[in-house]
């Protein structure tokens, strides 16, 4: 039988919340990005009575859209989609820098490096266009153990892989366009039974997003948001800046299908969550496990459109609920706030 868990609510905000962390020492982050709003707060601390301080500091999170002309995106927080520590005494935010998914703000794509114990920003990694070209989205992010690379998914409608070097600070993009970064043509996200939709027709449609590391960091797994597939490449492959996507595709492994999908993560037990957003849900597959069984460890109508996984030092899930398809990108007569919530996973009484 499969192990059933329960939501346990621990914060709720006023604004789209997509990534979650958690450090070492049990300290939470969060990150919004300003998709249909200009939040005052990209990246916060949630601190223990629920309040959110900027984090690292209200400089970096000083960007508005109306003000972009006075702020370098260098050094300001644009449009913050993930949020991880690498456990390592580190927290990284990855910043696409593409407000409402849109244009991207020059120089301001980025991956920073936040030392945790100074609350200071020690590097900061700029992306070019090379990196980050028009039309790119820079979704998610994982750490090697060792801290020498990081992995990063491109959602945009072009689809990749990035891989940074952050010893040589140097990044590629890989996979561009590959039929494993793309949406797959056949898929409809649903969500509350039908297609989900923009007021023009417009499915959701988005590539390469959810991204997970072995706990060992030799193997990358990916799929697009809209698709159903999962996919996997031993990492040693990707650190050969030699390799040709023609290369590289030869060392892909096809893992099953998780369905639709946004956020991906794997535990100490080699076990992999699965949003399961059409749901409402949280499935989980054993990596180890011959075939191609998901068990649903929750279901529970609070949870739209969970999002992004992080797990605690005691081994405790994390997963935010971000709301996407309420939105006004599909409802616009929402309001442009979408209030979201934080859970962790808890065993059931």
């Amino acid at each position: 039988m499969a192990e059933r868990l329960l939501l346990r609510q621990v914060a709720e905000f006023e604004h789209q919340v997509t990534g979650v962390t958690v450090a070492e020492d049990g300290r939470i982050f969060v990150n919004f990005p300003r998709w249909s709003e200009d939040t005052a707060i990209s990246v916060a601390e949630l601190l223990p009575e629920g309040t959110l301080r900027p984090y690292p500091d209200e400089s970096w999170n000083a960007w508005r859209n109306a003000r972009q002309h006075e702020l370098a995106p260098e050094g300001h927080f644009v449009c913050v989609q993930s949020v991880v520590c690498d456990w390592r005494g580190n927290l990284w935010v990855l910043d696409p820098a593409a407000p409402a998914t849109g244009f991207i703000v020059p120089k301001g794509p980025k991956l920073v490096q936040v030392d945790l114990a100074t609350n200071a920003v020690v590097t900061s990694f700029g992306f070019d266009e090379t990196v980050a070209p028009h039309g790119s989205y820079l979704n998610d992010v994982r750490i090697s153990p060792a801290g020498r690379w990081a992995y990063i998914t491109d959602s945009g409608p072009k689809g990749a892989l990035v891989v940074v070097d952050l010893v040589a600070a140097s990044a590629r993009r890989v996979l561009v366009e590959h039929e494993t970064t793309l949406f797959e043509k056949d898929v409809v996200v649903h969500t509350d039974g039908k297609p989900l939709r923009r007021p023009d027709g417009r499915g959701a449609q988005f590539c390469a997003d959810g991204i997970a590391l072995s706990r060992d960091g030799d193997w990358l797994y990916w799929q697009a948001l809209t698709g159903r597939t999962l996919y996997r490449i031993p990492t040693e492959v990707l650190h050969d800046a030699r390799l040709a996507d023609a290369t590289l595709e030869k060392h892909i492994e096809r893992v099953g299908e998780n369905g639709v999908s946004d956020g991906l993560w794997i535990d100490a037990r080699n076990r992999m969550y699965v949003s399961a957003l059409e749901e409402d849900a949280v499935k989980r597959r054993d990596l180890a496990a011959e075939g191609d069984r998901l068990e649903t460890v929750v279901q529970d109508a609070r949870l739209r459109w969970p999002d992004t996984f992080s797990e605690g030092p005691d081994g405790t899930i994390y997963v935010t609920a971000s709301h996407i398809m309420d939105m006004p990108w599909y409802v616009p007569t929402n309001p442009k706030e979408v209030r979201t919530r934080l859970f962790r996973l808890a065993p059931a009484e």
